[in-house]
């Protein structure tokens, strides 16, 4: 396409110099034997073309000749045509790609943040990059008239395809970072195609499980960051028991799905989950799910799930007593809209957590974009650091072990599943419930905590049954189930089972998990 352009440019220009040569020429022709005549050579006529065209109009030469004015007027309507060809580029370069393109040139040394589209999203986003990185260069993919107010910070609006924008920094400094925060926006944004080809790390929004695709190509989903961060931020307390969940689509799904791989605390602590919402194919996926939980029924020793059917709306005496509410439809305003229902008529507002885009005064809410869309997030992928770490320490100890980007899907959320447990263990350890991020003191003092409690044969043993009762529900919910031998393809394994059940060498299994708190002190302490 651009070698047809750019021929189609030369055709014009020599068309343009042809015709321009013909009036030439001619002129000197008309002109030379004229008596009065100022024109006599070729360089007369370009000299006299070139004052006419320009409009300087010195006066020196003139034609004198009826030809020679002809040809002078024809100069005169080629100097109109030319002088609005040249306005117009100029106004182009300005207006257009072109003076942006030649600004982002003067700054190819700095590091390039390229968003497929300019949303609020995006804009929070480029935020958090600039706090980052000052120096960077934010670049929004389209140039067209805002319904949203644009941003106080640099950037720049441009209408180009990512490639455009890789190929023009000509791999000078850090590669480009490209940005498709719409939903599936890497399959269905047009600007997305052969990203996987380009020289640059692309990060897209989805709606699938997997993390990685191509190998510049990194996949994240709003509803699992959001509902991983809510519980680090928001764990539960030793005295809640009776949990709401209302709204159940991405967002309800993931939020319980991180509270059955996470919230796994003393045996005392059991918890019942209350779902309202569309939970049938939920229940369909998961249906070992109950040799780990209740489901739909209290089971000593053991949390529960129970999925309602009806509406929030006739579920009185449970709203009214419940321990935290969490609303989380998908649809933003329907949340709202339950979220002032349920403050007008049960005033437990202290007790409601609301997902919302935005952080609003005097409302606990969650999920903002100010939350998930950061730096932390999403380019470095903070949540998953810790699992990533854990599977290194892994490696160490245990011969044929795999690297992360070789692990499948399974056993990385089995690896991550630990990394998230981890802030309860050291709540546990430390007996204080409000640990919401982790470092090296932290690790330390859990980590003396630990080798006091493995004193004690009594503590040991129910450290042991915490462990073993957050590995049995993450393979539950997987669809794992006992059989007297592992067997990846049956999903069987020995070690589903309870854990009075166990022998002494399975239960020690579990000071793995626990003692990963010292290996993980030991690597902080070393950075």
């Amino acid at each position: 396409m651009k070698n047809k352009t750019r021929k189609q440019y030369l055709l014009v220009i020599l068309i343009f110099l042809a015709i321009y040569a013909v009036l030439l020429t001619a002129l000197v022709l008309c002109e030379k034997d004229q008596p009065g005549t100022h024109i006599h050579t070729f360089a007369d006529a370009i000299w006299y073309s070139l004052v006419t065209i320009s409009t300087v109009g010195y006066g020196d030469v003139t034609p004198v000749s009826h030809g020679g004015h002809v040809i002078g007027i024809i100069f005169l309507l080629m100097s109109m045509g030319i002088l609005v060809a040249l306005f117009g580029s100029v106004v182009s370069v300005l207006t257009s790609e072109g003076l942006p393109m030649f600004m982002l040139r003067l700054r190819r040394h700095n590091n390039w943040y390229y968003f497929a589209e300019f949303t609020s999203e995006a804009d929070v986003l480029a935020r958090d990059v600039l706090r980052e990185d000052p120096d960077g260069v934010i670049i929004f993919g389209i140039n067209k008239e805002m319904e949203i107010e644009k941003p106080d910070y640099p950037c720049f609006f441009i209408n180009v395809s990512p490639s455009r924008i890789v190929a023009h920094k000509k791999g000078t400094g850090e590669r480009c970072r490209l940005f498709f925060l719409d939903e599936n926006d890497i399959g269905g944004n047009l600007k997305a195609m052969n990203v996987h080809e380009l020289d640059a790390d692309v990060y897209a929004r989805t709606m699938s499980g997997s993390e990685k695709m191509a190998g510049n190509i990194h996949l994240f989903h709003s509803y699992d960051c959001c509902a991983r961060s809510y519980w680090r931020e928001n764990p539960l307390h030793h005295m809640e028991d009776i949990i709401v969940i209302i709204g159940f689509g991405k967002y309800g799904t993931a939020l319980l799905e991180r509270a059955i791989l996470m919230n796994i605390n003393d045996s005392e602590f059991d918890v019942s989950y209350h779902v309202f919402g569309d939970s049938r194919r939920f229940r369909q996926i998961h249906v070992n799910l109950g040799s780990a939980m209740g489901i739909n029924e209290r089971h000593d020793g053991h949390d529960s799930i129970f999925f309602h059917d009806e509406g929030w709306e006739s579920a009185h005496e449970l709203i009214r007593h419940a321990d935290r509410i969490i609303i989380c439809d998908d649809d933003v305003e329907t949340g709202w809209d339950i979220y002032w229902q349920i403050q007008r008529f049960y005033n437990n507002k202290d007790r409601i957590h609301l997902r919302s885009n935005r952080i609003t005064p005097g409302v606990t809410s969650f999920g903002t974009n100010e939350q998930i869309f950061t730096v932390s997030q999403i380019v470095r992928t903070r949540l998953n650091d810790a699992g990533r770490l854990m599977n290194d320490l892994y490696r160490r100890s245990v011969k044929e072990s795999l690297d992360w980007d070789d692990l499948s899907d399974r056993l990385k959320q089995s690896k991550i599943a630990a990394a998230d447990h981890l802030i309860i263990k050291i709540s546990m350890l430390l007996n204080d419930r409000i640990i919401t991020d982790l470092d090296y003191k932290t690790f330390k003092e859990a980590y003396d905590s630990l080798c006091e409690a493995k004193k004690d044969p009594a503590r040991l043993d129910e450290l042991r049954r915490i462990e073993h009762a957050r590995w049995v529900r993450f393979y539950a919910y997987y669809n794992w189930k006992y059989g007297e031998v592992k067997d990846p393809y049956k999903r069987e394994n020995p070690m589903i089972c309870e854990y009075d059940d166990m022998t002494e060498a399975q239960k020690a299994y579990h000071d793995r998990a626990w003692d990963l708190i010292g290996e993980l002190a030991k690597q902080l302490s070393s950075n």
